[in-house]
């Protein structure tokens, strides 16, 4: 072969697709066909054709690109209206005086004015929280617990036992059931030893009670989809389930996330009278259609935004748009208690703000828009909304 003609030569790696080289260049190219993807460790370039790099790419935990775009930031330190946490998890706060007035220190620099304890508790448990908040001069108005609900050990009289529960931590201050976790449906068993369903007949006089009660029901089901897929190049929580791959579900060992998602939707359809917030927008953020038709169909469902952030702020049309629409129905919350995470919320709310940064690179690899949202619907959603549906909430001195 002439020097010439080996300037170009064409290597087949798989029928129909042809890599490129130019010796002496480093330039390696394949070409694809319409709707391929490029081979492993290849990017497309031009249409259908696909380049390696010339250097060694850094690993997905490495690759730390500076932005350089110039835009008008208004980071915001503190909500523009008094807000109500729905989804919170104060756990050392509630154990003494001290640590209960530096909770509401804490929650002073953001104006957060009442934070409700999700923590699933019942029982002595509850009275003990309670005790300690009612005695509090400075906090006293400012932490609700809602009741938890055993659901281990479903059989033979365990709803008229869990009933009685209910009823007794209501007494003791309870405004609110929750948050029954993923466990219901993923985990939980019955007497019997067999999965205990969400829609099992057997919890029906738990959502009857709730609705006698006036109490709302906040409900976690499942966790992201994407943590029933595989863990590939092209699930975009891979680097969240190669740090915590406790958080994957196999399928011969987990129910799928639309058996979860059918069970949890037949509950709420068939108890109208009840009235339930699903949590972290149902694990639909990501589908904001399908949300909405869920919220169409299913009138006493209202739904909490805690730790879906990055769908929120990834989505600002479409965000703002849904959130005018179902301003009613929406409750802030931020799920895991870290104060400096809240502002990262009030930014996407309260602010037009372009690409900025999310406060966990594991859960999002991408950047956060602001969806503006008007004064109206952020009262609403920081506070109108949750005073609505818990009437055991104190309900004077909040914002016109």
């Amino acid at each position: 072969m002439s020097r010439h003609l080996a300037a170009v030569f064409v290597l087949l790696i798989a029928p129909g697709t042809a890599l490129l080289a130019q010796p002496g260049s480093g330039n390696r190219s394949t070409s694809i066909r319409a709707g391929e993807a490029c081979p492993a460790g290849m990017t497309e370039v031009r249409p259908q054709n696909c380049q390696a790099p010339t250097l060694p790419p850094p690993s997905i935990v490495d690759y730390r690109p500076r932005s350089t775009l110039v835009a008008p930031a208004h980071p915001v330190s503190k909500a523009k209206f008094p807000a109500i946490d729905f989804h919170g998890h104060p756990y050392s706060q509630l154990n003494s005086d001290a640590s209960l007035t530096e909770l509401g220190t804490q929650l002073d620099a953001l104006n957060v004015r009442v934070i409700v304890a999700a923590n699933n508790v019942s029982g002595p448990d509850l009275v003990r929280q309670m005790t300690l908040i009612r005695a509090s001069a400075t906090m006293k108005d400012r932490v609700r617990i809602l009741a938890g609900v055993n659901f281990s050990g479903v059989g033979p009289g365990w709803a008229e036992k869990a009933v009685a529960q209910l009823e007794a931590d209501v007494a003791a201050g309870a405004v609110g059931i929750g948050e029954i976790g993923k466990g219901l449906g993923l985990s939980t068993r019955k007497a019997d030893g067999s999965r205990l369903q969400i829609d099992d007949p057997a919890l029906t006089p738990i959502w009857d009670a709730a609705a006698r009660l006036k109490l709302p029901v906040f409900i976690h089901t499942a966790d992201p989809q994407e943590f029933w897929q595989p863990i590939d190049n092209t699930n975009e929580r891979w680097l969240e389930l190669a740090l915590f791959p406790g958080r994957r579900y196999p399928a011969d060992q987990f129910p799928s996330f639309e058996t979860l998602m059918t069970e949890r939707d037949n509950v709420l359809r068939r108890n109208p009278k009840t009235t339930f917030v699903v949590a972290h927008l149902g694990w639909h953020a990501n589908d904001l259609g399908r949300l909405s038709r869920m919220m169409d169909a299913m009138p006493n469902v209202h739904a909490e935004v805690g730790a879906v952030l990055y769908d929120i702020g990834r989505q600002p049309r479409a965000a703002h748009d849904f959130f005018v629409r179902y301003q009613d129905r929406i409750l802030f919350g931020k799920d895991s208690f870290q104060p400096e995470e809240y502002p990262y919320y009030w930014r996407v709310f309260e602010t037009r703000d372009d690409y900025f940064d999310y406060y966990r690179d594991y859960h999002a690899s991408w950047k956060l828009y602001g969806i503006d949202l008007p004064d109206a619907v952020l009262k609403k959603v920081y506070f109108g909304n949750a005073l609505r549906i818990t009437s055991r909430l104190l309900q004077g001195g909040w914002p016109r």
